[in-house]
């Protein structure tokens, strides 16, 4: 099956992704700015766009039936993640395009480390 998978970073107001199939990086500030001073996401519409228009750069051309995201939340994670902001993650990623979504909270993962979360989660 033809697919692309994603890592996603997502820092206060900033998105960094990598195409793993092709190893390309991609980045963007949003502005207006999404994050909160108690969340990384605050408002949801403004994060979701961001998320978007840097998910469809980082596909790049060709033909993918199937876009897996992997999430990974880097900033204001005292205490873990809430069950409300697992879903948050979630819900951006498939609003940008995803069929499938993981979400990783951890140390930051290699390419290959994100294909097995993918494949695990």
């Amino acid at each position: 099956m033809f697919k692309r998978s994603l890592y996603v970073q997502v820092r206060e107001n900033r998105f960094d992704i990598r195409n793993v199939g092709d190893g390309r990086s991609f980045h963007a500030t949003a502005s207006p700015p999404f994050s909160h001073p108690r969340m990384l996401v605050g408002d949801f519409t403004t994060a979701e766009a961001c998320l978007k228009t840097l998910a469809e750069q980082a596909r790049s051309s060709g033909f993918a039936i199937k876009t897996e995201m992997l999430i990974h939340p880097m900033e204001k994670l005292e205490g873990g993640l809430t069950q409300i902001e697992s879903r948050v993650f979630r819900e951006l990623a498939l609003g940008a395009g995803a069929s499938k979504v993981a979400v990783w909270v951890g140390a930051p993962l290699s390419d290959a480390e994100v294909v097995v979360k993918l494949k695990d989660g």
